[in-house]
C-alpha cells in the first residue's frame, strides 16, 4: 500500500515553546486516518505545516513520495484542504463560488462538472441561493467541494465539524465516508471530537501537547483492556478507601476513585473483590470509546484533560 504522507520527526518552535515536538507519523493510501487532540495539541500546527502555510522548526515532510520542502507546487496539485471555516462569496451563489474556485485552480469547467461537485454534497438543489443564506453545516460541505474541485488524491479537513448541530455533523460525517468508499480519495481528518473519529476512521494518531502518545488502527487500539469501569455504592468513600489498599489500585482513576481503567475480562473479578471487601455495591457499569482510550493514555503521563464533545 502506498505511502501518501511520511512525516519524520516535525518540530515547530514558536519563541522558547515547541507546538509540535519530534512527530512522525503515516498515512496510507485510501486509509480514512484520524488526527486527534484536544484543542492547542497541535493539530492545526501540524496541518498548515503539510499545506506548506508555515514552516517548520525541523523535519521532514514527504507526501506522494516527494519532499514537500523541494517539489511543493507539484504536490500541492494533488491536494484540497478546508481549514477551519471554508473561505467563501457570502453575496455568491453556490454555484458561483464553486465556479471561481474551479477557475482559480485552472481547470476547465463546465456546468456538469460544477453540478456534479455540489450533488456529491448534497447541494444541488442551492445552486442558485447565495452563501449568506446557508447554514454552517451547508458552508462546510460548499467548503469540501471547493477542495475536491481539482479532483485532488488526498483531502485534509481541520476540525470540519465545528459549531455543528448533530444534524450538521452526521451529514458531514455521511460524506467523508462517501468520498472514501465511493471516490477511492483518502482523508486526513482532524478533530477532538473523538466519538465521531471513531465512527470513520480507520486509522489514527492521538497527540498531546504536540508529541505522538499513539498511532495504529482505530479495531487494533482500541481493545477490551482499555475499558472504563465506574462504581456506585451504598459508601462510595469507604469503597474508594478499600480499593486504594487493594491490588485494583493501579487500575483506579486519579480524579475518580470508583472509576477504573482495565480490562473488561477481569470485571467479574472485580466485582467478587469488591463484595468479598464487604462493600455495598448499588452498580458496576462499564463502557469502551476512543475518549476512554484517550483517557488512558492522559492519565498515565500524569496529565488529565477533558474533550469536549
Amino acid at each position: 500500500m502506498a505511502l501518501i504522507i511520511n512525516v519524520n520527526h516535525l518540530s515547530k518552535k514558536f519563541n522558547d515553546t515547541y507546538a509540535v515536538n519530534d512527530l512522525s507519523f503515516t498515512v496510507n493510501e485510501g486509509d480514512i486516518y484520524g488526527f486527534l487532540g484536544q484543542n492547542g495539541a497541535g493539530k492545526s500546527t501540524t496541518i498548515r505545516m503539510l499545506l506548506t502555510l508555515i514552516q517548520p522548526s525541523s523535519g521532514i515532510i514527504e507526501m506522494f513520495g516527494k519532499k514537500l520542502s523541494t517539489h511543493r507546487s507539484e504536490i500541492l496539485k494533488e491536494v484540497g484542504a478546508v481549514i477551519e471555516k471554508p473561505d467563501l462569496y457570502k453575496y455568491l451563489s453556490a454555484y458561483e463560488n464553486l465556479s471561481i474556485f474551479a477557475k482559480m485552480s485552472g481547470i476547465k469547467v463546465t456546468r456538469q462538472l460544477l453540478m456534479n461537485q455540489l450533488q456529491m454534497v448534497n447541494l444541488q438543489d442551492r445552486a442558485k441561493d447565495t452563501v449568506k443564506t446557508f447554514s454552517q453545516g451547508m458552508k462546510q460541505r460548499l467548503g469540501i467541494a471547493v477542495a475536491l474541485v481539482h479532483n485532488p488524491a488526498l483531502i485534509i479537513l481541520d476540525e470540519p465539524t465545528n459549531g455543528l448541530d448533530p444534524q450538521g455533523i452526521a451529514d458531514i460525517r455521511n460524506l467523508i465516508i462517501r468520498l472514501s468508499r465511493e471516490l477511492g480519495k483518502t482523508i486526513l481528518i482532524s478533530s477532538h471530537l473523538l466519538s465521531e473519529i471513531e465512527l470513520i476512521a480507520n486509522r489514527m494518531i492521538i497527540i498531546h501537547k504536540g508529541k505522538k502518545m499513539v498511532e495504529g488502527n482505530v479495531a487494533d487500539l482500541l481493545d477490551p483492556a482499555h475499558t472504563l469501569v465506574e462504581i456506585e455504592t451504598l459508601n462510595n468513600t469507604e469503597a474508594a478507601a478499600l480499593l486504594q489498599q487493594s491490588t485494583w489500585a493501579p487500575f483506579l482513576l486519579p480524579k475518580n476513585q470508583l472509576q477504573l481503567m482495565m480490562n473488561k475480562t477481569a470485571v467479574p473479578q472485580l466485582i467478587n473483590d469488591l463484595v468479598t471487601m464487604g462493600v455495598q455495591l448499588l452498580s458496576v457499569n462499564s463502557s469502551h470509546s476512543l475518549e476512554n482510550y484517550f483517557l488512558s493514555l492522559t492519565t498515565q503521563s500524569g496529565n488529565v484533560e477533558a474533550f469536549t464533545n
